[in-house]
């Protein structure tokens, strides 16, 4: 079963729907359904996929050329090319007028091989497929390689393409509709441990427990999920052992780009460029402090990538228990307890989700336009943090949250804590509604003294009644 991505189709949709030649570009990480998403797309249309090989152009464009026969003209089977242009020519008289989706995965695997790659193919769309009806769709993992090799102004197919498509994770709404049969809760760590990325999704079986699939995806040695973090790595970055490593510190704690750099004992210089390309691959985010985005002091750094955090976290340090046969016990004496802990920051970013998404559908009398976490001092001078805060730019003001996912209800000591906070953010803005997020739901005190007017009480199940 198919499962959301309904904006990408629409604009798949509505660009197959142009005359002429069309060209769309679908980027995004490994795993993230980019190949699911074009064959759902081309189901009952006539089209062909190839997915790239690493190997010489000839061969791909060999490979290429009995793929493109058997899709369209299977009658013709035996018939192959190695030479690009010309099975191009071949492609553009067998598709005359006719609308034809041809779609190249992992465009990347033949560039890098063969230098000129790109070139020449630009001599074929400037040169041939411009005069066709075709709609062409190139994919590609390798987000920094797309980016700045196939769609920036330095690249030959710089001004080529119709449109593009950064296929991103799913929202933990989404990522719900891969376990139905779970309670919220279970939905909500299902979402938190694969990061909303398709392929990690579909490994969750809700006919078995999530103790059960969290075992046999993680803490097993033959699970899917035992290896991955390591294998990506490898397929991504040469230096493995050191991006290893600042992972390991993040995961440990540090966020601040110093202190990474301490534990790590790797040169600023070269964190640097770490940071930035794990930021390009979507396991890392800079996150900025709201309201105080120019404090460069208040910058920090976090996995941000469900499966890695949870990995790093867990199964780096039970490794010997798992090749052990193990592993099972080791989840149930450690890492089954530490669940909602881990769980904190994931439930924070939900909470900003669901806050923004009342916003925009009308829910909440303020137009939202930024959403994140604050840190700083308190009016005590101790460090503290408000775990959402909600811009309105231009109605210049600000709504500020606290999440808790745990076992218990939330108490009036939360409660008060969250109101001691006024005034701690930039003070052009003013704070006019406070919301409390929590899992569990609110003790009698909360529930009877709450001030309905400034005050909002959100359960984990109402964040997934969000329309």
């Amino acid at each position: 079963m198919f499962i959301g991505r309904k904006a990408e189709l629409k604009v798949l949709e509505e660009t197959y729907e142009k005359k002429g030649f069309q060209m769309t570009i679908v980027y995004g990480r490994r795993r993230i359904g980019k190949s699911t998403l074009i064959t759902e797309f081309m189901r009952d249309k006539k089209a062909s996929y190839y997915m790239a090989s690493q190997s010489s152009l000839e061969d791909n464009v060999r490979k290429w050329s009995v793929q493109f026969i058997e899709d369209i003209i299977p009658e013709m089977q035996g018939v192959q090319f190695q030479e690009l242009s010309t099975f191009f020519q071949f492609v553009a008289r067998i598709c005359k007028d006719e609308k034809i989706i041809l779609a190249l995965d992992e465009i990347p695997y033949i560039a890098e091989t063969e230098s000129s790659f790109l070139s020449q193919f630009q001599s074929v769309i400037d040169t041939i497929l411009v005069k066709t009806n075709i709609y062409l769709i190139i994919c590609g993992s390798a987000i920094s390689f797309m980016e700045k090799e196939v769609m920036s102004e330095k690249s030959p197919l710089f001004g080529r393409r119709t449109n593009q498509i950064f296929l991103k994770p799913f929202d933990y709404l989404e990522s719900a509709q891969f376990v139905p049969h779970y309670t919220n809760e279970e939905k909500a760590i299902v979402y938190g441990v694969t990061g909303g990325v398709a392929k990690y999704l579909t490994l969750f079986d809700d006919s078995l427990s999530l103790d059960q699939n969290l075992i046999n995806n993680f803490f097993t040695s033959s699970g899917y999920l035992y290896e991955e973090p390591r294998n990506l790595l490898m397929q991504e970055f040469r230096n493995v052992h050191t991006y290893n490593t600042v992972i390991e510190v993040m995961a440990s704690g540090a966020n601040k780009f110093n202190e990474i750099s301490d534990k790590a004992h790797i040169s600023t210089a070269s964190l640097t460029y770490i940071i930035n390309n794990l930021i390009t691959v979507g396991i890392v985010s800079k996150v900025y402090c709201m309201t105080d985005i120019k404090n460069k002091r208040k910058i920090q750094y976090r996995i941000t990538d469900g499966m890695y955090n949870f990995w790093y976290r867990f199964v780096l340090n039970g490794r010997s228990s798992i090749e052990f046969h193990k592993g099972d016990v080791y989840y149930n004496a450690y890492v089954k307890k530490n669940l909602h802990d881990f769980m904190g920051d994931i439930f924070e970013n939900m909470c900003q989700y669901y806050l923004m998404m009342q916003s925009l559908n009308g829910h909440i009398p303020y137009m939202i336009t930024q959403v994140g976490k604050w840190w700083g001092v308190g009016h005590d001078h101790i460090p503290t943090d408000i775990d959402v805060v909600g811009i309105d730019e231009m109605g210049k003001k600000a709504i500020l949250g606290e999440c808790k996912f745990r076992n218990s209800l939330l108490d009036q000591a939360v409660y008060d804590d969250l109101m001691r906070k006024k005034g701690l953010i930039n003070k052009k803005y003013q704070e006019v509604l406070f919301i409390y997020f929590s899992l569990s739901g609110f003790s009698q005190g909360v529930l009877e003294g709450y001030d309905k007017k400034e005050v909002k009480l959100v359960t984990l199940d109402d964040l997934y009644k969000v329309t």
